[in-house]
Protein backbone atom coordinates (compact mmCIF):
# COMPACT_ATOMS: atom_id res chain seq x y z
CA UNK A 1 0.00 0.00 0.00
CA UNK A 2 1.34 3.48 -1.17
CA UNK A 3 2.10 5.87 1.73
CA UNK A 4 -0.48 8.33 -0.10
CA UNK A 5 -3.17 5.20 0.54
CA UNK A 6 -2.07 4.92 4.10
CA UNK A 7 -2.60 8.42 5.06
CA UNK A 8 -5.90 8.64 3.77
CA UNK A 9 -6.88 5.38 5.77
CA UNK A 10 -5.69 6.89 8.61
CA UNK A 11 -7.09 10.69 8.33
CA UNK A 12 -10.46 8.27 7.73
CA UNK A 13 -9.81 6.36 10.64
CA UNK A 14 -9.24 9.63 12.92
CA UNK A 15 -12.49 11.21 11.79
CA UNK A 16 -14.69 7.95 12.61
CA UNK A 17 -12.27 7.56 15.92
CA UNK A 18 -13.67 11.22 16.68
CA UNK A 19 -17.12 10.83 16.12
CA UNK A 20 -17.27 7.78 18.70
CA UNK A 21 -15.73 10.13 21.29
CA UNK A 22 -18.26 12.10 21.00
CA UNK A 23 -20.84 9.57 20.93
CA UNK A 24 -18.89 7.90 24.07
CA UNK A 25 -18.82 10.90 25.94
CA UNK A 26 -22.48 12.05 25.91
CA UNK A 27 -23.26 8.56 26.98
CA UNK A 28 -20.74 9.33 30.03
CA UNK A 29 -22.57 12.29 30.81
CA UNK A 30 -25.98 11.07 30.21
CA UNK A 31 -25.47 7.91 32.63
CA UNK A 32 -24.38 10.49 35.13
CA UNK A 33 -27.53 12.74 34.92
CA UNK A 34 -25.36 15.41 33.45
CA UNK A 35 -25.80 17.47 30.38
CA UNK A 36 -24.61 15.59 27.14
CA UNK A 37 -21.82 18.12 26.47
CA UNK A 38 -20.83 17.95 30.25
CA UNK A 39 -17.60 15.86 29.13
CA UNK A 40 -16.99 17.60 25.73
CA UNK A 41 -17.37 21.05 26.90
CA UNK A 42 -14.49 20.32 29.35
CA UNK A 43 -12.44 19.26 26.61
CA UNK A 44 -12.48 22.80 25.25
CA UNK A 45 -11.36 23.48 21.36
CA UNK A 46 -8.22 22.30 22.14
CA UNK A 47 -8.68 18.76 22.22
CA UNK A 48 -5.07 15.99 21.70
CA UNK A 49 -5.80 12.87 19.69
CA UNK A 50 -2.92 10.72 19.59
CA UNK A 51 -2.19 7.46 17.73
CA UNK A 52 0.13 4.92 18.20
CA UNK A 53 0.71 1.55 16.60
CA UNK A 54 2.44 -1.25 18.68
CA UNK A 55 4.44 -3.99 17.35
CA UNK A 56 4.93 -6.80 19.95
CA UNK A 57 7.64 -9.57 18.79
CA UNK A 58 7.30 -13.38 19.79
CA UNK A 59 9.55 -13.69 23.10
CA UNK A 60 10.61 -16.97 23.95
CA UNK A 61 10.32 -15.97 27.60
CA UNK A 62 7.40 -14.09 27.74
CA UNK A 63 7.23 -14.71 31.72
CA UNK A 64 10.06 -12.28 32.56
CA UNK A 65 8.83 -9.81 29.99
CA UNK A 66 6.40 -7.59 29.57
CA UNK A 67 5.21 -5.33 26.63
CA UNK A 68 4.36 -2.70 28.47
CA UNK A 69 3.82 -2.24 32.14
CA UNK A 70 1.16 -1.27 34.37
CA UNK A 71 0.18 2.01 33.82
CA UNK A 72 -3.37 4.17 33.28
CA UNK A 73 -3.64 5.64 30.51
CA UNK A 74 -3.29 9.25 30.64
CA UNK A 75 -6.39 10.21 28.15
CA UNK A 76 -9.94 10.67 28.80
CA UNK A 77 -10.81 8.10 26.85
CA UNK A 78 -8.33 5.13 24.65
CA UNK A 79 -9.89 3.38 21.15
CA UNK A 80 -7.73 0.46 21.34
CA UNK A 81 -7.97 -1.77 17.89
CA UNK A 82 -6.41 -5.25 19.12
CA UNK A 83 -5.04 -7.73 17.17
CA UNK A 84 -7.11 -9.85 15.72
CA UNK A 85 -5.46 -13.66 16.89
CA UNK A 86 -3.40 -12.80 19.79
CA UNK A 87 -4.50 -11.95 23.24
CA UNK A 88 -1.71 -9.60 25.37
CA UNK A 89 -3.85 -6.79 27.14
CA UNK A 90 -4.23 -7.65 31.14
CA UNK A 91 -6.52 -5.56 33.37
CA UNK A 92 -5.84 -5.63 37.38
CA UNK A 93 -9.11 -6.85 39.02
CA UNK A 94 -9.16 -8.06 42.39
CA UNK A 95 -5.61 -7.91 42.81
CA UNK A 96 -5.53 -10.37 39.89
CA UNK A 97 -4.19 -9.65 36.38
CA UNK A 98 -7.11 -10.69 34.15
CA UNK A 99 -6.81 -11.04 30.02
CA UNK A 100 -8.61 -8.98 27.68
CA UNK A 101 -10.69 -11.39 25.43
CA UNK A 102 -10.07 -10.43 21.76
CA UNK A 103 -13.19 -9.66 19.62
CA UNK A 104 -12.15 -9.71 16.24
CA UNK A 105 -13.04 -6.08 14.18
CA UNK A 106 -13.88 -4.53 17.29
CA UNK A 107 -12.58 -1.61 19.42
CA UNK A 108 -11.34 -2.08 23.41
CA UNK A 109 -12.47 1.28 25.20
CA UNK A 110 -11.22 2.23 28.21
CA UNK A 111 -11.34 5.32 30.69
CA UNK A 112 -8.59 7.00 31.08
CA UNK A 113 -6.98 9.02 34.14
CA UNK A 114 -8.51 12.79 32.95
CA UNK A 115 -11.86 11.02 32.72
CA UNK A 116 -11.82 9.49 36.28
CA UNK A 117 -10.42 13.39 37.17
CA UNK A 118 -13.37 15.05 35.58
CA UNK A 119 -15.58 12.84 36.90
CA UNK A 120 -14.27 12.56 40.18
CA UNK A 121 -13.61 9.29 40.75
CA UNK A 122 -16.98 7.78 39.77
CA UNK A 123 -15.53 6.05 36.36
CA UNK A 124 -12.27 4.69 37.16
CA UNK A 125 -9.11 4.73 34.70
CA UNK A 126 -8.24 0.69 35.23
CA UNK A 127 -4.61 -0.11 35.58
CA UNK A 128 -3.63 -2.32 32.70
CA UNK A 129 -0.80 -3.77 31.54
CA UNK A 130 0.21 -5.85 27.97
CA UNK A 131 2.01 -9.33 28.02
CA UNK A 132 3.73 -10.63 24.90
CA UNK A 133 3.55 -14.02 22.96
CA UNK A 134 6.45 -16.70 23.01
CA UNK A 135 5.19 -17.67 19.37
CA UNK A 136 2.91 -15.10 17.58
CA UNK A 137 3.83 -11.36 17.10
CA UNK A 138 0.50 -9.11 18.07
CA UNK A 139 0.10 -5.55 16.37
CA UNK A 140 -2.51 -2.98 18.19
CA UNK A 141 -3.50 0.27 16.76
CA UNK A 142 -4.54 2.69 19.77
CA UNK A 143 -5.69 6.26 19.61
CA UNK A 144 -6.31 8.38 22.73
CA UNK A 145 -8.50 11.41 23.58
CA UNK A 146 -7.35 13.85 25.82
CA UNK A 147 -7.64 17.79 27.14
CA UNK A 148 -4.91 19.98 27.06
CA UNK A 149 -7.77 22.62 29.84
CA UNK A 150 -7.27 22.33 33.51
CA UNK A 151 -9.39 19.55 34.55
CA UNK A 152 -13.01 20.94 35.69
CA UNK A 153 -15.20 18.65 38.23
CA UNK A 154 -18.52 18.34 37.54
CA UNK A 155 -19.60 15.79 40.19
CA UNK A 156 -18.50 17.48 43.09
CA UNK A 157 -21.74 17.54 46.02
CA UNK A 158 -21.32 17.56 49.64
CA UNK A 159 -22.43 13.68 49.65
CA UNK A 160 -19.39 13.31 47.17
CA UNK A 161 -16.09 16.14 48.26
CA UNK A 162 -13.49 16.37 45.56
CA UNK A 163 -10.76 14.13 45.53
CA UNK A 164 -8.78 15.75 42.88
CA UNK A 165 -6.24 18.66 42.70
CA UNK A 166 -6.14 20.95 39.92
CA UNK A 167 -4.43 19.92 37.00
CA UNK A 168 -2.99 20.45 33.55
CA UNK A 169 -3.07 16.87 32.26
CA UNK A 170 0.16 17.32 29.75
CA UNK A 171 1.95 14.19 27.78
CA UNK A 172 5.03 15.40 29.96
CA UNK A 173 3.29 15.13 33.46
CA UNK A 174 1.58 11.79 32.89
CA UNK A 175 5.32 10.07 30.95
CA UNK A 176 7.11 11.44 34.36
CA UNK A 177 4.69 9.99 36.58
CA UNK A 178 4.79 6.77 34.57
CA UNK A 179 8.85 6.66 34.41
CA UNK A 180 8.39 7.60 38.19
CA UNK A 181 6.21 4.23 38.23
CA UNK A 182 2.71 6.14 40.10
CA UNK A 183 -0.31 6.73 37.98
CA UNK A 184 -0.81 10.33 37.40
CA UNK A 185 -4.44 10.27 38.48
CA UNK A 186 -2.66 8.99 41.97
CA UNK A 187 -0.56 12.38 41.79
CA UNK A 188 -3.50 14.41 41.56
CA UNK A 189 -5.53 13.46 44.38
CA UNK A 190 -5.94 15.67 47.26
Amino acid sequence: MSSCCIGKVLNEYSFKIESLNVVVLKALARSLNLEDDCFLNQYGKTSKINARFNYYPPCPCPEKVLGLKPHGDGSAITFLLQDKEVEGLQLLKDDQWVGVPVVPDALTINVGDQMEIMSNGIFKSPLHRVSVDSKKERMTVYVLHASNRKEHWTCITDETPRLYKNITFTLDFMHKNYQLGRRANDACKI
